[in-house]
């Protein structure tokens, strides 16, 4: 197969574009450069769209000997993930950009591009698997559950997964840092990406307010009485404690912690941490990663974030929407993230919630 290699410049995406090329097939390196001026991006290696990282991108695909070429993904990565990013923050909700990222620019505009270029598919380093059956390719976990990234491809519809090749499911971590090395790739120990790309500092509030302005609000308890004041309510998420700055505290000095965040009156909401369960979550935008969910309440287990412990559930998908009630209530869970929900390792749907309860 003609095969498209996105390499960010990171240990995954190299060994993953070799194995590509081991099996035969005729691969091309790409790397995505996501800023038109990448120094204002973060420096090192915690992102994973620096300047420095596409040096390393191009020295791996020599090592590997496949040609290279950087695409310029700016003006699309910042229309849909960097303005959806600030637009989410001050709806109130709690976006995940690395999510928006893959659906927009890694899989849809460059599986897109990919195919009217004549190429089969596009292969990354993510950790995940694919599985071929009768019904079409269907995403599952992959093998190393510390590196599991199936949560944030589950954004994937079933065309872009039967065009996506992740050739490290089955392979844990440790030995993928082995096998770079073995195949003479100076990024073997380099560390792996973190945090939000297009945050410099990882100081998520502070980039907002720079860029959307700061206006003093008040932080009221569920009574509506004042306890302190805030410079954007679209700084903070549910379930937050710390950095609260209140000027009244707990009779018993016990933490208060955001239950909501109201965006039209700037206003946000705290109290006690068990005011955070919830039992139920509703998410719209659904996207179905396999098989139709056929009518009726299913059996699974619905995720909530990257790293986060599946929980046990009961789903039904009906006009467009995608409800999971939990067998046991839930701490902190913002609308704006994803819920995705699985069938043992199977990624069945995922959703952008917008109710709990």
């Amino acid at each position: 197969m003609k095969l498209i290699a996105a390499m960010s410049g990171g240990v995954d995406s190299a060994v993953a574009a070799a194995r590509a090329v081991e099996e035969g097939h005729e691969v091309i390196g790409v790397h995505l450069a996501l800023s038109s001026n990448p120094q204002k991006y973060r420096s090192g290696a915690r992102g994973c769209c620096t300047i420095e990282d596409s040096h390393d991108a191009r020295r791996a695909a020599d090592v590997i000997g496949i040609p290279f070429y950087i695409w310029d993904m700016a003006e699309e990565f910042h229309e849909n993930v960097v303005e959806n990013f600030m637009s989410e923050y001050k709806a109130g909700r709690t976006p995940n950009p690395c999510l928006r990222c893959n659906e927009k620019i890694k899989f849809a505009a460059v599986l897109d591009r990919a195919k009217k270029m004549g190429f089969d598919g596009v292969i990354t380093g993510h950790y995940a698997r694919t599985v071929d059956s009768p019904e079409g390719r269907t995403l599952h976990r992959a093998i190393d559950p510390l590196k599991d990234q199936s949560y944030v491809l589950a954004v994937l519809n079933r065309e872009q997964i039967s065009g996506a090749i992740f050739p490290l499911g089955d392979t844990e971590k440790v030995d993928i840092r082995i096998e770079a090395e073995r195949r003479g790739l100076a990024l073997a120990q380099k560390p792996d990406s973190h945090d939000i790309c297009f945050v410099p500092s990882g100081d998520n509030a502070g980039w907002l307010r720079d860029r959307m302005g700061s206006e003093d609000g008040p932080i009221v308890d569920q009574d509506g009485k004042q306890l302190g004041t805030h410079k954007g309510a679209y700084t903070y998420t549910i379930g937050q404690r710390k950095g609260l700055g209140l000027t009244v505290p707990t009779a018993d000095g016990s933490p208060r912690f955001v239950l909501k965040i109201e965006p039209v009156t700037n206003t946000v909401v705290v109290g006690a941490r068990e005011e955070l369960a919830i039992s139920s979550m509703r998410g719209e935008k659904t996207i179905v990663c396999g098989p139709e969910i056929t009518p009726g309440t299913h059996r699974g287990f619905v995720q909530v974030r990257a790293h986060g412990t599946p929980l046990p559930a009961t789903y039904s998908y009906e006009n467009g929407y995608l409800t999971a009630h939990l067998d046991e209530p839930l701490l902190g869970l913002a609308t704006g993230q994803a819920m995705v929900i699985y069938e043992g390792d199977r990624v069945v749907a995922s959703a952008t919630i917008c109710e709990t309860a």
